[in-house]
């Protein structure tokens, strides 16, 4: 078999060479199409489903919200395992897959069964599910740097410009804020004056959510113009809210300055993020979707960052605090760097023991096919380019040339041997 694959090959020179060349550009292709990262991602193929109750206790959570989850996402095709934790006002499901199942078809199958599973739940208490994203997602941290701002103005412009804007750039799954305080309007009852004007709490509720709310109209023509009529209500100021009637005592209006102060403040928080002890900070943290290109999306988050920082007030930019692709492009130049001493010491050591640089050419040729048809089957198998697999392509390089080496030293053996025995004829002859 072997000698006739070798005599096919000499009789098609031609053709072997235009293989090789199709085999190696095909290589190259996969090279550039090949998602770079730092480390290869283990993670499990799972689907994270997340619910939020506030107010509640672990217990409540566990028995109302957890449990019934559970009990119906048991079933789905190709669940490998299903786990869950309950916790103050927020309840974690976790769905693992096989490792075979597609991510997106997994996350469909769990968003079916949650439209089954939502009518066991309490009333308004919607599940949601998590980032397409893996536990080696984390990408890129950053934080705002703005000093004479404070923290309430940093948290609502990492919200409402720096978040939303990241969340368009291709491959980021999702933008997590932390730090700052997240504005609110903040209404503290007094319950002794709901007592006196005979007001329950539910009623203020009810009044404050149905007047912060937009209301239509109808159209109606005048001198030939027409015009659209509509009530604006969603609140404004701390005024607004004040201002808000909850009752009547003999015609004259309750209102909630009445019976409450209301003032602006922030949410609840169960932590604080400091940087270097320098402080309190506010920033994000960029996830990458699931199967993407790290590399690229890094790039590609920084120049969106470059065009936001535009509209940034005076004084403010970004700082980054945590970068992946500074060890993405360290890794793989240090696997560059040992893969190309690696090929100029397997050049020199086979012509200086064959002493042919032509016959050394035919090995070292086979290094840079080899190592770019690889990347043809880590595309096909799903893996990326990483410090790992890069490392066993760097380590193999000598198995590489093995095959080339001995095929070559061979054949001189067999030249020499040939050579010898028609000079020892020719001798005999004379």
């Amino acid at each position: 078999m072997i000698n006739q694959l070798i005599s096919l090959s000499l009789k098609n020179r031609y053709l072997v060479l235009l293989v090789s060349i199709g085999l190696f550009a095909w290589g190259v292709y996969a090279v550039r199409e090949n998602p770079i990262d730092a480390i290869p991602d283990l993670s499990e193929n799972q689907v994270i489903v997340f619910t939020e109750w506030q107010g509640r206790s672990p217990q409540i959570m566990e028995d109302q919200v957890t449990y019934p989850l559970v009990s119906n996402l048991q079933g789905i095709p190709k669940v490998k395992a299903i786990r869950a934790t309950s916790m103050f006002g927020m309840s974690f499901v976790y769905v693992v897959f096989d490792g075979k199942a597609d991510v997106y078809w997994a996350r469909s199958r769990v968003l079916e069964r949650l439209n089954y599973a939502q009518r066991l739940l309490p009333q308004g208490i919607i599940p949601t599910l998590g980032p397409d994203g893996t536990g080696v997602g984390h990408i890129l941290w950053y934080t705002l740097d703005a000093k004479g701002i404070d923290l309430g103005e940093q948290r609502a412009l990492q919200d409402w410009y720096v978040k939303l804007g990241l969340q368009t750039v291709p491959g980021v799954s999702e933008v997590a804020s932390f730090g700052g305080f997240e504005k609110q309007y903040q209404v503290n009852i007094d319950p002794h004056k709901l007592n006196y004007y005979n007001i329950p709490l539910s009623q203020v509720l009810k009044a404050v959510k149905s007047n912060n709310n937009d209301v239509g109209g109808r159209k109606f023509e005048m001198n030939g113009t027409g015009y659209i009529v509509r009530g604006l209500g969603y609140i404004k100021s701390l005024q607004d809210v004040e201002n808000i009637a909850i009752g009547t005592i003999k015609t004259i209006p309750v209102r909630v300055k009445d019976v409450a102060t209301v003032q602006m403040g922030g949410d609840l928080r169960l932590g604080i993020f400091d940087q270097n002890g320098d402080g309190e900070a506010v920033g994000g943290i960029v996830v990458m979707r699931y199967g993407e290109n790290a590399d690229k999306v890094i790039h590609a988050v920084k120049d969106k960052m470059a065009d936001i920082q535009k509209g940034f007030p005076p004084g403010v930019k970004f700082k980054i605090a945590y970068d992946r692709s500074e060890l993405i492009e360290s890794a793989i130049g240090s696997v560059r760097h040992t893969l190309i001493e690696e090929m100029i010491t397997v050049s020199i050591i086979v012509i200086l023991f064959l002493l042919s640089f032509k016959s050394a050419l035919s090995i070292i040729i086979q290094i840079p096919i080899t190592i770019a048809a690889s990347f043809i089957l880590l595309n096909a198998f799903g893996i990326s380019s990483n410090i790992m697999s890069l490392t066993g392509i760097a380590l193999a390089i000598g198995v590489i040339v093995d095959n080339g080496i001995v095929m070559v030293e061979n054949s001189h053996r067999n030249l020499s041997i040939a050579q010898e025995k028609e000079g020892h004829d020719d001798s005999r002859k004379n």
